[in-house]
């Protein structure tokens, strides 16, 4: 098994407060966060993104490794997953994450385009989260 993690830091109420964000490996270190970074677009980070981050990036990794073992070769991968944070009741949930992809690669158009939608189902944060994943992929 392998655990990687990320942590924060909070002080203050939900509005006022602050925090930085940091990860193991130290690609994030004291990162600022807070109500205006998530629901204000100010400068800094927001759990929102970084899940979409973590998500793109492992399925580009799941699909290029379908892509390999499929005898498929030349890949380029660009992915964004857009996370989408929604009202629910007194709070908010994540009830999205919306993949969109740009796949390069030396293959049949189709073959890619399916390998592409297993990839979206079995990459491990897809499977994480507790909510529609849905794609776009565009193969050229």
């Amino acid at each position: 098994m392998i655990t990687r993690k990320g942590s924060a830091h909070w002080e203050g109420g939900l509005k006022d407060g602050t925090g930085r964000v940091s990860t193991q490996s130290g690609a994030l270190s004291e990162q600022p966060y807070g109500f205006n970074t998530r629901f204000e677009d100010k400068p800094g980070t927001n759990p929102e993104e970084l899940v979409g981050a973590a998500h793109a990036a492992c399925f580009s990794m799941a699909l290029s490794m379908m892509l390999e073992q499929a005898g498929i070769t030349g890949a380029r991968i660009d992915t964004v997953s857009a996370i989408s944070l929604d009202k629910e009741g007194e709070g908010f949930a994540v009830k999205k994450a919306h993949l969109t992809t740009t796949i390069s690669a030396e293959g049949d158009k189709a073959e890619i385009e399916e390998l592409a939608r297993k990839a979206k189902e079995g990459c491990p944060i897809s499977k994480l989260l507790n909510a529609e994943v849905t794609m776009d992929a565009t193969v050229s």
